[in-house]
């Protein structure tokens, strides 16, 4: 049973997000004084760890930015390495439970640990309003402390570290000691954060190469490894770019694979723990029969690779039920993936961080009416009544699949398989 002080910590946590300050995903936060840059929220970090004892000192890194794959490639570099190392992973965002954003060896954060490490942030939380010049830290600024301070305990001796928003500004830029540094691709989202071209973007993410460590791509454009290959030379920074073989598995085993090759692991135990690498709610066949896959693909690259997944298995119908948060490309994402449906069923999350909006229905209804999809379309504010929906339309052959959000799918998840099961077990399947 989750306990009361975890809920209690989970409150406190969520709650940081009413505090008035600047908030990273704000893109009217450049006009609002003058001189204003995203360095800002690095600052406002440091003064947070300066308070608990520089965790984000003590540990080494495997950083891990990209547009799309971050977390895959993070959790089967996790696997790989934990054949002989003590590894921690660090993943954005959870799905059902908190505690699935902090990982040792085969097993969640405990529930205790991380209200006792919450309780103990309370106090320099508190110093921070009322001294520091940043303001209070945000929700994920604190979530990535309270990850750094769990590690520290663990005495783990690698990091696998999954950027959140780009890289240079990014709350996990904060570290000095990276041993690898991975941009998995670079691709449109983000822009009014990272900026509107890919070149901007690519320069943006580059950020994390820091001096000494090892550079890893799959990136293949050449405008863009050019900007990678600048940064390297200037870092003096080992420069590899992976080239995909369809035998390889994926992009991210790739990227897994020559990180174990890296760190001296022996090259069948890296794949037979990149074979078992999974997370939840990345193409997750949650029901085989009907099937049902949820994905929290999120913007048009990912959206796109899920079509190329949905092409691969058999169904006679298929359903989409989608959701997005109102910053995403909600038109591109659609038309990567509304051709393929027979039926689409548009809701909302019930509940997104650091203030953003979910695209409204009226959104959905215009970009159908746009792309001129033929499918049958139904309008629900309620996820739930959503869901249930879309299984009263199943029949044994069909397929529905659920995404657009992770937020979404993350707590529609709870249907299958509940946070309770998650917080007693440590694990997500």
């Amino acid at each position: 049973m989750v306990t009361t002080k975890y809920k209690k910590a989970v409150k406190f946590l969520e709650s940081l997000n009413n505090i008035p300050g600047s908030n990273y995903m704000n893109k009217r936060e450049r006009n609002k004084r003058k001189g204003y840059d995203r360095s800002f929220f690095i600052k406002r970090l440091k003064y947070l760890l300066d308070l608990v004892g520089n965790p984000e000192k003590k540990l080494e890194y495997i950083h891990v930015a990209g547009t799309a794959g971050k977390g895959s490639t993070t959790c089967a570099i996790h696997n790989v390495l934990k054949s002989k190392y003590k590894v921690g992973s660090y993943y954005s965002p959870h799905t059902t439970a908190h505690i699935e954003r902090i990982k040792v060896g085969n097993k969640y954060i405990t529930p205790n640990a991380f209200a006792n490490i919450v309780e103990s942030l309370k106090k320099p939380l508190t110093e921070c309003a009322l001294k520091s010049p940043y303001g209070v830290p945000s929700y994920f600024e604190v979530f990535l402390t309270i990850a750094l301070i769990y590690f520290v305990q663990r005495k783990c001796k690698l990091i696998i570290l999954e950027a959140g928003l780009g890289g240079k500004y990014d709350a996990t830029n904060i570290i000095k000691n990276t041993k690898i540094a991975i941009v998995t691709n670079v691709d449109y989202d983000h822009q009014n954060v990272l900026g509107k071209t890919l070149n901007d973007i690519a320069k943006d993410k580059v950020e994390i190469v820091k001096p000494k460590c090892i550079f890893l791509t799959t990136e293949s454009r050449p405008q863009i490894l050019k900007i990678f290959k600048n940064r390297c030379a200037r870092e003096k920074v080992e420069f590899i770019v992976l080239k995909y073989k369809n035998e390889i598995g994926n992009k991210n085993n790739l990227i897994a694979s020559k990180v174990g090759e890296l760190l001296n692991i022996n090259k069948q135990t890296a794949k037979k723990a990149i074979g078992k690498s999974k997370l939840p709610c990345r193409f997750e066949t949650i029901q085989a029969s009907p099937k049902i896959i949820i994905d929290g693909s999120h913007n048009p690259i990912k959206i796109k690779r899920l079509a190329e997944n949905l092409s691969t298995i058999k169904y006679k119908k298929l359903i989409l039920m989608f959701a997005m948060v109102a910053d995403k490309d909600s038109y591109k994402s659609l038309k990567e993936v509304a051709h393929l449906a027979d039926h689409i069923i548009f809701t909302r999350s019930l509940s997104v961080v650091g203030g953003r909006k979910t695209t409204s229905l009226q959104t959905f209804k215009k970009i159908i009416k746009d792309l001129k999809i033929k499918a049958k379309v139904n309008y629900f504010l309620d996820p739930w009544q959503a869901l249930n929906f879309s299984l009263s339309l199943l029949n044994s052959k069909d397929c529905l699949t659920i995404t657009g959000s992770m937020y979404l799918v993350g707590d529609l998840r709870k249907k299958w398989i509940n946070e309770e099961h998650i917080l007693s077990h440590r694990r997500s399947f």
